[in-house]
């Protein structure tokens, strides 16, 4: 479920949303072995509007950014997972090394990021702002990340090993 365009029945979605008066927030990343940080990280995103829409890094640009032992979990499976929170509204694949396209294409209210970004390193803020929104971070949740737990696992170390 990879596009160049935003699908149809998500644009139709986004119409519907904000013609009832909702806010739409966006948020991406890979969301590859999903954790209790991401989870929280979503929550709070969704928290700062009414509606969430996740873009999930396709495989291809997974490897491309992280290496070709990457992803772990193929992009359907992890697009399916990020859908299944209930605090996620859409959950749209793209192709990309950034989702600046996609970001043009949803046209956010916000636009959020883990707090390890600088602002002005954040894909699609000028864009978003010039549109008069928002665009903000929240904090990153120590102790969990992808890459950490996936150090643990080649190890062969329990989450109980000191």
């Amino acid at each position: 479920m990879t596009f160049q365009r935003l699908p149809d029945d998500a644009r139709a979605a986004l119409d519907a949303w904000r013609k009832a008066g909702e806010s739409v927030v966006f948020t991406n990343g890979v969301f590859d072995l999903l954790h209790r940080g991401h989870v929280e990280y979503l929550e709070e995103a969704a928290a700062l509007g009414d509606r969430l829409v996740v873009g999930i890094n396709a495989d291809t640009s997974v490897r491309r950014l992280k290496g070709e032992r990457r992803p772990l979990v193929p992009e359907g499976e992890r697009a399916e997972l990020v859908s299944a929170l209930s605090c996620v509204d859409l959950c749209v694949i793209f192709d990309e090394d950034t989702p600046e396209r996609l970001i043009r294409d949803v046209e956010p209210d916000v636009l959020v990021k883990g707090g390890d970004w600088a602002l002005d390193r954040i894909v699609g803020r000028e864009f978003v702002e010039s549109r008069g929104g928002r665009v903000l971070t929240v904090p990153v949740r120590e102790g969990h990340s992808t890459t950490a737990l996936v150090a643990r696992i080649r190890s062969g170390r329990s989450a109980l090993d000191p």
